[in-house]
């Protein structure tokens, strides 16, 4: 008994020695994931130009070492200057700080070319740590832009109203990831602003971004604030900034072009010093100054001979299915789900077709899709519902659904399938319920037997012979209901008359309509890709509505009165804010990048959806 306690004790030692080591092990681990070395410098950076090459470790190290081989193509003018800050953070109550150490190198390059810089290293408590590497790329010096007595750019003549500014240090450009592409496969295009360091853009005044024409568009969300990186275009250094980024689907074969666009900038520049007073406050304006892209073309080639099956996928997908049931009666509904997933033009595919038996009624697929736009294109999955009912009871087999699409990285068509399934079907009863979803309209519903004439059952209908109509009490009835249906609509046409003479009722009542016709037209302009044209129909849709309904004429409409009237109609807080964002939004994209054909979309039915609430919520 003495022996099994010892040997219980010592095993419950060698469990707390283990748990502790594990413990030592992950508290050595975290310390290790929580040290952050980091290295930074410029991605491009000239001839005979001085830059900055920065450590920084959040825990203090010893015995820095720089990248190997630096000094072979850099020269280290100074360093290390060492500095230490220190960010406090409090979150749910709980304040955090952080201490970071910094090491700052000042180089120049030796020679032109691009460099990758090997990771630097440091020690923290005995333990070695690496940096990430680096790439910079060394251009030759650029000329510098011609300067004014007090050291700033000279703006151009006429710069006062409108600056034309040298294409070499502005411009705009669009990106395109391919030039030579089938039709439907993707392409991302990247709106760039290429702006030399020597010219300060202090905004922007109009901006009118590409429309696609001859493309399906999908934007890519970028953040909305610009952030300006350095790049390096025709061997010269930019600080370029993404304006925007579209995944466009070319739907026509042939030379595809997207035409020239403009934006003007607003410059931020100094004025010559007229005098002593002018030099020592140093004077600035702000210049406008318009920039116009090139057209750029895409070559877009036709798809090969298609197969029966293609549904106008191209891109690289798989398939796969699963079905509700495999063992129903008669009277049972029965869902077959196919899920398309992989990466391209995911949303133009069209739902294959399921081979049936004519024992079956087959009702329309339904389809959705879950795709995500970034920068390696569109992704994701489309799920098609195919809903069928068996007339008969027996054993049935569901075929499989074959899936062909367009694989440009093989240039070739390529099939998945879908898995066969066998469907065993039983009699019903005939209590059970027949109907399905209300919302699923039939399709090719064939009628078996209906060369067939069954022997009438049930009560017929008879009648006595020599019986008429006339005289009898229902004619006299009808006759009743029919006088007394003209008085009605005598005094209802009396009524519309009177309320037609009031001009402001006729207009509170056809408000409605007419703001109905209205989107529609913003509809068909939103289809043609008329961004303009879209956002001025909706504007002109709401202001018509609100003038009619509230009786205010449109040249003494605006926005605060008209929130003014809602709120005393009682119109809910929440649909006058959704009117708010609409119109903001409207007038927005007359001076800022409009979104593509999804945002359009997405503003059309906001829009509608406030203007029905805006019918129902205002009283006469």
């Amino acid at each position: 008994m003495n022996k099994n306690n010892n040997f219980v004790g010592f095993d419950t030692m060698m469990k707390k020695l283990i748990i502790y080591i594990f413990l030592f092990c992950a508290a050595v681990a975290a310390r290790a994931e929580q040290t952050r070395f980091t290295m930074s410098a410029p991605s491009a950076v000239e001839m005979r130009q001085q830059f900055r090459l920065s450590f920084q470790i959040n825990d203090r190290g010893t015995n820095l070492q720089l990248p190997p081989g630096l000094s072979d193509n850099f020269q280290i003018l100074m360093g290390p200057s060492t500095s230490q800050s220190t960010s406090i953070q409090t979150i749910n109550g709980k304040t955090t700080s952080e201490v970071t150490f910094s090491y700052t190198y000042i180089l120049r390059a030796k020679t032109e070319g691009t460099f990758e810089i090997r990771p630097g290293s440091i020690e923290v408590n005995g333990k070695v740590f690496e940096s990430n590497k680096l790439s910079i790329q060394v251009v030759k010096a650029q000329a510098q832009p011609r300067q004014s007595q007090g050291g700033a750019t000279q703006p151009q003549q006429g710069a006062s109203q409108n600056v034309e500014l040298d294409k070499d240090n502005l411009f705009v450009r669009v990106d395109l990831s391919k030039r030579n592409v089938y039709r439907g496969e993707q392409i991302i295009a990247t709106v760039k602003l290429y702006v030399n360091p020597n010219v300060p853009v202090h905004g922007f005044d109009e901006v009118n971004l590409p429309t696609y024409e001859g493309f399906y568009t999908q934007d890519i969300d970028i953040p909305q604030q610009i952030n300006f990186t350095r790049e390096v275009y025709n061997d010269k250094i930019y600080q370029v900034g993404t304006l925007k980024k579209t995944i466009l689907f070319p739907q026509q074969n042939g030379r595809l072009t997207i035409e020239p666009f403009s934006m003007a900038l607003l410059i931020r520049e100094r004025v010559k010093a007229r005098s002593f007073f002018d030099d020592f406050f140093d004077n600035y304006r702000t210049v406008r100054a318009r920039v116009t892209s090139d057209a750029v073309s895409v070559n877009v080639k036709d798809l090969p001979t298609e197969p029966a099956n293609f549904m106008g996928g191209v891109g690289n997908f798989n398939v796969s299915s699963e079905i509700s049931s495999t063992n129903v009666t008669t009277n049972d509904a029965v869902t077959l789900t196919m899920k398309i997933s992989g990466n391209g033009n995911i949303r133009l595919v069209r739902s294959p077709e399921l081979e049936l038996p004519s024992d079956f009624e087959v009702y329309d697929p339904r389809a959705t899709d879950n795709v995500q736009a970034n920068d390696n294109g569109v992704s994701g999955n489309k799920t098609i519902e195919y809903l069928f009912q068996p007339r008969f009871e027996g054993d049935y087999e569901i075929p499989p659904i074959r899936f062909a699409y367009f694989n440009p990285a093989t240039g070739k068509y390529e099939t998945k399938s879908t898995q066969a399934y066998k469907l065993h079907v039983e009699k019903g009863t005939e209590e059970q319920s027949t109907t399905v979803i209300s919302s699923r309209r039939k399709e090719d519903l064939q009628l078996i037997g209906q060369d067939i004439r069954f022997i009438k059952s049930g009560k017929p209908m008879l009648q006595v012979k020599g019986h008429t109509f006339y005289g009898s009490t229902i004619f006299y009835l009808i006759y009743l209901i029919s006088a007394l249906l003209f008085v009605v609509l005598y005094f209802v046409y009396r009524k519309k008359a009177r309320e037609n003479a009031n001009i402001a009722l006729v207009r509170n009542k056809k408000a409605n309509r007419v703001a109905v016709k209205r989107l529609k037209a913003a509809a068909g302009y939103m289809k043609h890709n008329n961004n303009e044209a879209f956002h001025e129909a909706i504007l002109k849709a709401f202001w018509g509505y609100l003038s009619d309904k509230l009786g205010i004429p449109v040249a003494d409409l605006n926005r605060e009165n008209a929130v003014a009237k809602l709120q005393d109609r009682n119109v809910a807080e929440e649909v006058i804010k959704d009117f708010e964002e609409v119109v903001d939004q409207c007038e927005f994209a007359r001076y800022a990048p409009a979104g593509g054909s999804e945002a359009r979309h997405d503003l059309y039915k906001k829009a509608e959806t406030t203007m029905s609430r805006f019918e129902k919520q205002i009283k006469r």
